[in-house]
């Protein structure tokens, strides 16, 4: 499921590029699950190193939303579409059993910018509930992309 979600925004990146007429390069997330910590931190150490800016146009779920940590917030805009879906580390083990992660949740929460954070903490935590980031309350943290 990683690498479906990473080809998705990779895709996205293209097509923006491909579009004659953008005044810069941009890494749009149209849509993203989550999936594997590792290759996201990846990708986003990469978008931040290029200088690029990410729309989030679309769901950002899951270790997506890291890329609330990785890239600048200065360079984080968000649309309409845009949803930001957090919820407590986990893991699978080789039998396929989840399982819970308290540190590794507790290292994600701080990573977060601060008012990302305080929303999060505001309802109650990292759980295994997905909590969802939308709207005006988005808008409220994030610029919307013009």
């Amino acid at each position: 499921m990683a690498k479906a979600a990473l080809k998705a925004i990779f895709l996205a990146s293209l097509l923006c590029a491909a579009v004659p007429g953008l005044a810069r390069a941009e890494i749009r997330i149209l849509g993203s699950a989550g999936g594997e910590v590792g290759s996201f931190l990846n990708l986003f150490e990469r978008v931040r190193e290029s200088g690029e800016r990410v729309v989030i146009d679309g769901p950002c779920l899951s270790a997506c939303t890291l890329v609330l940590d990785v890239v600048p917030s200065d360079r984080i805009c968000v649309t309409r579409r845009a949803i930001l879906g957090f919820h407590a580390a986990r893991s699978v083990d080789r039998l396929g059993r989840m399982y819970a992660e308290p540190e590794a949740s507790d290292v994600v929460l701080q990573a977060y910018p601060a008012a990302v954070r305080g929303w999060i903490l505001r309802r109650g935590g990292l759980s295994s509930r997905l909590l969802l980031l939308r709207g005006r309350e988005l808008a409220a943290i994030y610029p919307r992309c013009r």
